[in-house]
């Protein structure tokens, strides 16, 4: 091999090993308890392709009846996400729904939301619903604290985009995630973990050698 390719060799196979090195790690991340598998979302509330996935993950996971856990990943580049997660997380509060409801109605009006108007679009989605908007929502700075580590753990993974998205399941060493790099095959790739899941999942014991033991016993 001539040394020009010799060493455009070396750098492909380079290029490949630091493509690896920075590929998201979603092994730490489960599913609820008592669910096999989830969607996993990390987002950023400013993002204009998180907005365009939202709708499109919801819907693929109430057709495959598995839950979205929702993750907050502000990018520092975007001048009013972080606050709107905080927002979001207030909304957690009252309820899971609401907090869900907020996130949905900021995507959808989020071409009109500038930092200086964002409180207007709180005070709507708010007397919408019939919450009482407090003058500070985080007095106390747990919510904020919640989604710093939602952050935290986004760079733990090796995020470098939102919105990324896995669907995960309790396979252990069975493909316990996939990263969803293409939306249109969210479904298959749901199904197949699914799939995977149920195969990963210890077997009932007979409960024909337990009867047979006890008829034994009877039997002394």
């Amino acid at each position: 091999m001539k040394p020009f390719l010799k060493l455009l060799a070396l750098f492909f196979s380079l290029s490949a090993l630091a493509g690896s090195a920075f590929a998201a790690d979603a092994s730490s991340l489960k599913p609820p308890p008592g669910e096999k598998v989830a969607i996993v979302m990390f987002e950023d509330l400013e993002c204009p392709d998180c907005a365009r996935a939202f709708p499109v993950v919801h819907e693929a996971a109430d057709a495959h009846h598995i839950p979205v856990m929702l993750y907050d990943f502000p990018l520092p580049k975007h001048a009013w996400s972080h606050k709107a997660a905080v927002w979001a997380r207030f909304f957690d509060t009252k309820s899971k729904k609401l907090g869900d409801d907020f996130r949905g109605f900021t995507f959808k009006n989020q071409q009109q939301i500038t930092r200086d108007n964002l409180d207007q679009y709180i005070k709507k989605f708010a007397d919408d619903n019939k919450v009482p908007v407090p003058f500070v929502p985080d007095p106390d700075g747990k919510l904020t604290a919640k989604v710093d580590a939602d952050y935290a753990l986004g760079q733990k993974v090796g995020l470098e985009h939102t919105p990324t998205i896995f669907v995960v399941s309790n396979a252990g060493a069975a493909a316990p995630f996939v990263e969803v790099v293409d939306r249109a095959q969210l479904s298959q790739i749901i199904e197949d973990m699914q799939k995977k899941a149920e195969a990963a999942a210890p077997s009932k014991p007979s409960a024909a050698p337990a009867k047979k033991k006890k008829q034994v016993a009877q039997n002394q």
